[in-house]
Formats: structure tokens, sequence, C-alpha cells
């Protein structure tokens, strides 16, 4: 059996020698996710051990993509992220709900959040926002135990099947990279 495009695989043998070869164009698209190799290695569920937003602050900024830090809070990329720059905006605090932040926390929260917005309108041209906090497991936080405020850049191309069909985001930098880019760009 021949698999058009199959790169070597499924007994292709009246392809050409050159048609089985790695990079070869072919019909296949390919979505290159390196970012991605850090959770493969690490295994299933490698942030249930600790909270990643209270461990998050005592490493290097650049090791865990940290962008800014306040007083009360701090933003970072998100590890898993809807687009690209898509931030994090975290009390210092482990708290769980916005209920439960100091006025002092909201204040900074607010502010590292308009911050983040028009960093990132400067830095990646988006077109709008979804801004949000997911209270609870059952509102969809991935992670329940810690307040965290989402930005997420959008662009008014930025609709595709990917999601759709694939369940695929598609990311055009890597994250350390956005994060140079966001954090150089940060007013101080």
């Amino acid at each position: 059996m021949t698999i058009p495009g199959g790169g070597g695989f499924g007994g292709d043998a009246g392809l050409a020698d050159d048609a089985r070869l790695a990079g070869v164009p072919d019909e296949f698209q390919r979505l290159w996710v390196p970012h991605r190799m850090a959770y493969i290695q690490a295994g299933p569920e490698p942030l249930r051990a600790a909270c990643p937003f209270c461990d998050a602050p005592k490493h290097p900024d650049e090791e865990r993509l940290i962008v800014a830090r306040g007083r009360t809070s701090y933003v970072l990329l998100n590890l898993f992220p809807y687009n690209s720059g898509h931030l994090l905006v975290c009390p210092y605090r482990h708290i769980a709900t916005y209920d439960q932040a100091t006025p002092e926390e909201v204040a900074e929260i607010g502010a590292l959040t308009q911050t983040a917005m028009r960093v990132l309108k400067d830095t990646a041209r988006c077109d709008g926002f979804n801004l949000g906090m997911n209270q609870g497991a059952v509102a969809g936080a991935g992670v329940d135990a810690h307040l965290h405020q989402h930005i997420v850049p959008r662009w008014a191309s930025d609709a595709n099947f990917f999601p759709i069909v694939a369940r695929t985001r598609a990311l055009p930098q890597l994250l350390g990279d956005v994060r140079t880019t966001i954090a150089n760009a940060w007013p101080l």
C-alpha cells in the first residue's frame, strides 16, 4: 500500500528516492511547536505537585516566563496559551477567588492588566482582547486554587479552522521569544 506523501512509510517503492526524504515537500502540513517538549518530558500533570503561581516568582523571570513584577502581583505568559502573547496576572498571595483579594491586590491586578493591554497593542499589534478569571474548577480554571486574570490578545484574522476541526492552536512564536519582546517593552 502506498501512502501519498508518506515520506517513506507504507511501501512507497513507486516514489522517487527524494520523495522519501524528510523535509521534502508533500501534501501534509506540519505545525512545529517545540516549546511543548518541556511538557512531554515532564510527564503527566507536572503542575500538580506544587502551585505553579506560588512557585514561579521564586525563580528567574526568564525561566518562568515572568514579564513584570509588581508589589502584590506579577505578570507571566500562559504555558498553555490560547494565542501568542496570552498573559496571566497573579497575586503573589495564594488565594483562590477574586473576593479574597485585598483592595491593594485588586488595584494592582487592574493596573497590571491595563499595562499588559497597552504593551500587547504596541508589540503584537492586536485588535482586541479577551479578559477573564475562571473561578473554581467547575468554571474552567486549570489552576483553581490560585487566582489569575487571563489577558488574551485577539486579531481580526486569528480565527481559523485549527481550533474547531483539529482542536489545535497555531502559535507563530516560541514562548521565550514572546516573553522577551513583552518584557523589553514593559514600562519601568
